[in-house]
């Protein structure tokens, strides 16, 4: 009896039973769901920062749509942003492509999403480069260029941090460790890469257009 007794104890050693889940969604999942509303509540901290400035103290704002005076020395270059914003909205789609395929079971359209993905990440990370390098104010300029690095400049961040994500990703997609039966590290970086996208709306609607 003792001998069964220790054999059941390293039948359970060897294969520890399945994880119970109180809920559908996988513990991955909705951990990067708790990331993603921390960092909404980090970008509303900038937001926040960002509307005192111009609403409570009336800081003149370079606009798409606001009558700014011609001597006004700052300008924002709205069209390129606009460009930059229709390459990131693409670059979901082709995220949402890699994440479909996958789940078909289809290899080609999931390396291609990824990398189609990854590429437009890329574009858009170095054309928001080029436009600090080119945009003819800084920091030291005022309350609006410290809020506009800032905002832009965590967004930027959350970019690069989503283009390691993706090179990971496609990496693994071209070795072959996705499947219809485990594509959770796909679905993960893509919740992400929605998030950065849809941030960024908010981002380019708040600071160029309005």
């Amino acid at each position: 009896m003792v001998a069964d007794a220790e054999a059941h104890l390293d039948h359970h050693e060897e294969h520890p039973p399945e994880p119970y889940y109180s809920s559908r969604i996988s513990p991955s999942i909705l951990g990067m769901y708790l990331f993603i509303g921390s960092e909404i509540m980090l970008f509303g901290a900038f937001f926040t920062a960002y509307f005192f400035i111009r609403v409570v103290n009336g800081v003149t704002w370079p606009s798409l749509l606001s009558n700014v005076p011609a001597s006004y020395p700052l300008h924002l270059p709205v069209y390129m942003a606009a460009i930059n914003t229709c390459i990131l909205v693409t670059s979901s789609f082709t995220m949402h492509w890699a994440l479909s395929s996958v789940k078909r079971g289809n290899v080609f359209g999931l390396r291609a999403g990824l990398l189609l993905t990854f590429l437009m990440g890329l574009t858009f990370l170095i054309t928001q480069v080029t436009e600090y390098l080119r945009i003819g104010f800084n920091t030291s300029d005022g309350a609006f260029p410290t809020i506009f690095f800032c905002l832009t400049g965590l967004h930027g961040c959350h970019v690069f941090v989503g283009l390691t994500i993706l090179l990971f990703m496609t990496v693994r997609a071209f070795r072959g460790h996705f499947s219809p039966e485990h594509h959770h590290g796909v679905e993960i970086g893509g919740i992400y890469w929605h998030f950065v996208d849809l941030m960024w709306i908010l981002v380019f609607a708040t600071v160029y257009i309005i």
